[in-house]
């Protein structure tokens, strides 16, 4: 049976959430990993191919990163992030792109029934939540992301890049100003909290994937790389390049 290592790193800057992520992307030697995170301060970040002017509400988050991953923006804020790294050629991504989205998020959907969260894929509906002019990840939606309630609830991205897949995912436990009226956890069930939905997904993904679990912790050379990759996304120079 194949062992992940599992890292959480809570409250974390954003230089550091981003620069773990690409640090872990990059470690060709290391088992696949599957990361849970917050954010601290609350955190917008910008799809890669995003411009800051495509993103007018920009000023109510604390701080702005760009992500090295495609899509909307997403306000990090009462929320689990999560990011899978391992290599291109893993199961987990075999055959078309599509695929391995839908391996993911139904893997996700049977962590949210936990909660009595009836998610699902959206398919070819249109959604309650579904915005123009915002830039915003959750105001926009495609046949494969996960809603309930008529409203987006999960955001999720890939780069694939020499060899190597992260895949990123927002899971909204509340909402915020910039995002609004969106699926959220709580508002299924009150008493859920990061850590809660944290076991679930882990619990989810063992069953789905046919993986163990190992709690780990990022290497000297992941820690060294995510403080020096951290740097640009926050600088003001890649935050508004596009």
């Amino acid at each position: 049976m194949e062992t992940w290592r599992v890292i959480t790193t809570w409250g974390a800057d954003p230089a550091f959430n981003m620069g773990l992520d690409e640090a872990l992307t990059h470690s060709s030697d290391a088992l696949t990993t599957l990361r849970f995170y917050t954010w601290k301060p609350d955190t917008l970040s910008l799809g890669y191919f995003q411009k800051l002017a495509d993103v007018p509400g920009h000023a109510e988050a604390k701080a702005i990163v760009r992500r090295i991953t495609g899509g909307g923006a997403i306000h990090h804020v009462d929320e689990l992030t999560f990011s899978i790294s391992t290599a291109a050629d893993h199961a987990l991504y075999s055959g078309p792109i599509a695929d391995s989205y839908v391996r993911i998020h139904s893997g996700l959907c049977s962590a949210l029934a936990v909660f009595g969260v009836a998610a699902e894929m959206r398919g070819k509906r249109s959604l309650a939540s579904d915005q123009n002019g915002t830039g915003m990840c959750f105001h926009h939606s495609t046949d494969l992301d996960i809603v309930w309630n008529d409203r987006k609830g999960v955001g999720s991205a890939q780069r694939r890049t020499q060899g190597r897949v992260l895949h990123h995912g927002s899971i909204k436990i509340g909402t915020s100003k910039l995002e609004g009226d969106i699926a959220t956890l709580r508002a299924s069930t009150q008493t859920i909290d990061v850590h809660a939905l944290a076991e679930a997904v882990k619990a989810s993904f063992a069953a789905a994937f046919g993986v163990t679990l190992e709690a780990g912790v990022p290497d000297e050379r992941e820690r060294i790389a995510a403080r020096e990759l951290g740097k640009r996304y926050v600088s003001r120079e890649f935050v508004e390049k596009r």
